[in-house]
């Protein structure tokens, strides 16, 4: 049975939906915790306690998604392009199918995951793109791959939205950073795994009726089949749903999301338009959301041709070395993401953080665009691989400025649709005959990483301006605002981050 149902005939002792509901009455009423002292040394234990139950499981889930997204490009250099009878730009056209659905089904993933809850929707498309993987083993043309890549993007899209929506119910804003960048950390480490992974199966003659990149496809699908079934069963929907918390403890994980609030009183609210829209439509979103969607072209670029690139940087390596290089380059992405993720859960700050593993971007493909040498090329690889850092920073920034939790789904599903236009447009970005320097696919990477530069350093000072705009609005009315008075309180949540006490949080 799974954690979103609260698990009520279980014989261990819990608060049932009745004390739950007054656990949060009392929260609002100030009865049973301060909303503004919290005991540091409960939060800690209370922030550990939830690290440890949530993190390792929804971080597998998203490494095994990445694993089955990306290990295409493993497969590619492993035969699958020639047993296909790919020509042309086939390749570039199974990828971009992927991001097709991955585009139009990304609002509608999120919204029924926070319909039917994260603790059964993300185990379950975890499930559904587990078993297109193994499907993928055994296609054998390019429009059954199409076909198949198809229908394994409408059940990825909703899993990096989901995982970021449903740790936001869990944190504060300035320890989330840190903790969307220990399951988006997957990413680069699936690109490591992905490869030695991928070598390794490459060793054996074969599992079953299949062989070479078949074998790939098969076994990695059936380990994420298996892993997303336990996860079906453990995986806990929300703070008041949770048996391996006490009462004080869920009282206490819903009031410290409710103390970062201007408005409002329930932790998780009921879905409504208006807070939909404004998640939607928040400024910060867009203007994030472009910066991850040009952020996306690398990444996606990344992921899928890094085997090829180092392929064309070391020919006379063997397939299987060439699968082990590409793990190294990603393992120095996953550290850089780590380091900036922490520094900003520090400081409570993230649109700074975007600036230094951009810079190293942008070093990377000048690099590419300039020298012939081999092991400089290889290098850069390393340079380029941080650009994944932006992944946990862009989603957790879009989420830290709004209010509601309708309008923070909606704010992280509005960011990774613009992510997932960054990843068709990257699957564009290399091609067969620009090969092997692909000037064409680094410059446009270049004008990518600059792009994020400058529009971030932007959005930064636009929202230093603007928070003083309010404040000095604020000082006119001398912090009265006689339009809001007599609203409702339905009213005055949907405002959101319209409301006059908000303010951005850089």
């Amino acid at each position: 049975m799974n954690a979103t149902t609260e698990k009520v005939n279980s014989s261990t002792p819990i608060v049932s939906t009745h004390d739950a509901d007054d656990t949060r009455r009392s929260i609002v009423e100030g009865d049973l915790l301060p909303l503004s002292t919290p005991d540091p040394a409960a939060e800690r234990r209370l922030r550990k306690k939830i690290d440890l139950h949530l993190i390792p499981i929804v971080s597998l889930l998203y490494l095994l998604c990445f694993i089955d997204r990306a290990n295409l490009g493993n497969a590619k250099i492993a035969g699958l392009d020639k047993d296909l009878g790919m020509t042309g730009y086939d390749y570039n056209i199974v990828l971009s199918v992927f991001y097709v659905s991955y585009i139009l089904f990304g609002i509608p993933a999120v919204v029924v995951c926070k319909w039917v809850g994260p603790g059964w929707f993300l185990p379950t498309t975890s499930i559904m793109f587990g078993v297109c993987s193994v499907a993928t083993a055994f296609v054998t043309s390019v429009p059954q791959a199409c076909a198949i890549r198809f229908l394994l993007g409408i059940f990825e899209t909703g899993m990096m939205p989901g995982i970021a929506y449903y740790l936001s119910r869990w944190y504060k804003r300035a320890e989330l950073t840190f903790r969307l960048s220990l399951y988006i950390m997957m990413a680069p480490l699936a690109g490591a795994f992905g490869g030695l992974l991928a070598g390794g199966i490459l060793r054996l003659p074969r599992i079953g009726s299949l062989t070479s990149w078949r074998m790939i496809f098969a076994l990695e699908g059936i380990v994420t089949i298996g892993v997303s079934i336990i996860a079906l069963v453990i995986l806990t929907d929300r703070p008041e749903t949770a048996i391996w918390l006490g009462p004080e403890e869920k009282a206490l994980v819903i009031a410290r999301v409710r103390s970062e609030r201007v408005v409002g009183n329930e932790a998780v609210d009921a879905m409504g338009r208006r807070k939909f829209l404004r998640g939607v439509f928040s400024p910060v979103t867009l203007s994030v959301g472009f910066i991850f969607l040009l952020d996306a072209v690398t990444v996606q670029t990344f992921a899928f041709f890094l085997p090829s690139i180092i392929r064309t940087i070391f020919p006379e390596y063997t397939t299987i070395q060439q699968q082990l290089l590409t793990a190294p380059p990603y393992l120095a992405g996953a550290a850089m993401m780590v380091s900036m993720s922490a520094l900003s859960w520090r400081s409570d700050r993230r649109q700074v953080f975007f600036k230094p593993s951009t810079v190293l971007v942008i070093i990377a493909y000048i690099v590419f665009l300039t020298s012939n040498n081999q092991w400089a090329r290889y290098a850069a690889t390393f340079l380029a691989s941080t650009v994944f850092t932006l992944g946990p920073l862009t989603n957790a920034q879009v989420a830290a400025n709004v209010v509601s939790d309708t309008a923070r789904s909606a704010a992280i599903a509005t960011n990774c649709i613009f992510a997932h236009c960054g990843g068709l447009i990257g699957s564009w970005t290399f091609v067969e005959w620009d090969a092997p320097l692909y000037r064409i696919g680094n410059g446009l990477n270049l004008a990518a990483a600059s792009g994020v530069l400058v529009l971030s350093t932007l959005t930064l000072l636009w929202m230093k301006a603007d928070n003083r705009a309010r404040d000095a609005r604020a000082m006119e009315v001398n912090g009265v605002d006689e339009s809001l008075s007599g609203l409702p309180e339905k009213e005055l949540e949907d405002l959101d981050w319209q409301h006059p006490g908000f303010r951005w949080k850089p």
